[in-house]
């Protein structure tokens, strides 16, 4: 089977962090979230899977390669110009048969079931179907509107609290049958959201919405949800496939009176110094080096950063090789070079 991982967007809304990491390579307990779908999908069944690829997109390519080492063939969709959701889905409507397939955002952490959103989509014969979390608080997400039958009658984008048709959020997770290209045009951007989804639905076309009961969902693509994932991560609250979630490496080197309580994950070569404090969830990548005195509460650092000595770090995100100096306080920040 074949799906594709959307990935050409420059995920501004965690720069500084993705200045110089690309959406794709951004990491979820120490491993780049792309890795985690590709995985996600091969246990499903998909093993074939395609990439688009824009924003420093050689860095994409060495990370991933041929996907082989996650049990997949990987294609990859080089956009010199970025063509929208849709339009990205488009440009190789080549590499896709005569099958229904699977579309998802490089943004997405879930365990929801492919089987059974397939099976959903299949028994319909839909044109296209979105996979839908019901969510206590709606107004970030795209909301989405069905009927008895399933069938999607209406949609709200980021609907002021009140004012909520349904609770049902867009996970951005979709399967489309082969008829759907018939409703992008070629070579210019396009985007499912707002053209696509609105046409399919004007057009009375088999379009229907997937309730994943009891899924876990969250689009990393924002501060505050990136560290909700990798927090729920960490805590075992969502299973991510062959990842060593939490727990201490057996390469990290821990100094004298270090201090860890809750949920950690402290991975490869990390080195904590004397008199260190972790306050979990924290998660310190590859090669992290925490100097003396320092002191961590729910706190990700990734692969080859430093803190400085009696540096205080409290919900704050700090990105690759960044240096936190010595005595810095760092409060509900993402902190990076770029």
């Amino acid at each position: 089977m074949k799906a594709m991982i959307l990935a050409g967007g420059l995920s501004t809304r965690l720069y500084p962090l993705t200045k110089l990491v690309p959406k794709p390579l951004v990491p979820v307990a120490g491993v780049p979230n792309a890795v985690h779908l590709l995985r996600y999908l091969k246990a499903y069944g998909f093993d074939e899977v395609a990439i688009n690829v824009h924003y420093l997109a050689d860095a994409i390519v060495a990370a991933l390669g041929d996907g082989s080492e996650f049990g997949v063939k990987l294609h990859y969709s080089y956009e010199p110009e970025l063509l929208g959701s849709a339009g990205g889905v488009k440009k190789i409507e080549s590499f896709f048969d005569d099958e229904p397939f699977v579309v998802i955002g490089c943004d997405e952490v879930t365990d929801m079931r492919l089987d059974a959103l397939l099976d959903f989509h299949r028994e319909r014969r839909a044109v296209a179907t979105i996979a839908l979390v019901e969510c206590e608080e709606v107004d970030q997400y795209g909301v989405v509107v069905l009927d008895r039958e399933s069938k999607i009658v209406g949609f709200q984008e980021k609907p002021a609290k009140g004012t909520e048709r349904s609770r049902l959020a867009n996970t951005g997770v979709y399967v489309f049958s082969p008829e759907i290209f018939r409703h992008i045009p070629s070579r210019r951007f396009y985007d499912f959201g707002n053209q696509v989804f609105p046409s399919l639905q004007a057009a009375g076309e088999r379009f229907y919405g997937f309730g994943a009961q009891g899924a876990y969902w969250s689009d990393i693509g924002t501060p505050k949800e990136y560290r909700r994932a990798s927090y729920d991560v960490v805590r075992g609250v969502v299973q991510i496939p062959q990842t060593n979630a939490n727990g201490i490496d057996p390469s990290a080197r821990l100094g004298e009176r270090v201090r860890i309580s809750g949920p950690v994950r402290l991975g490869p070569q990390v080195r904590v110094g004397d008199g260190v404090w972790i306050e979990g969830p924290c998660i310190l990548d590859e090669g992290v080096n925490v100097e003396d005195g320092a002191r961590l509460e729910r706190a990700i650092v990734w692969r080859a950063a430093t803190v400085g000595a009696r540096a205080e770090l409290r919900d704050t995100v700090v990105g690759t090789r960044y240096f936190v100096a010595p005595e810095t306080t760092l409060e509900n920040v993402l902190v990076a070079d770029g």
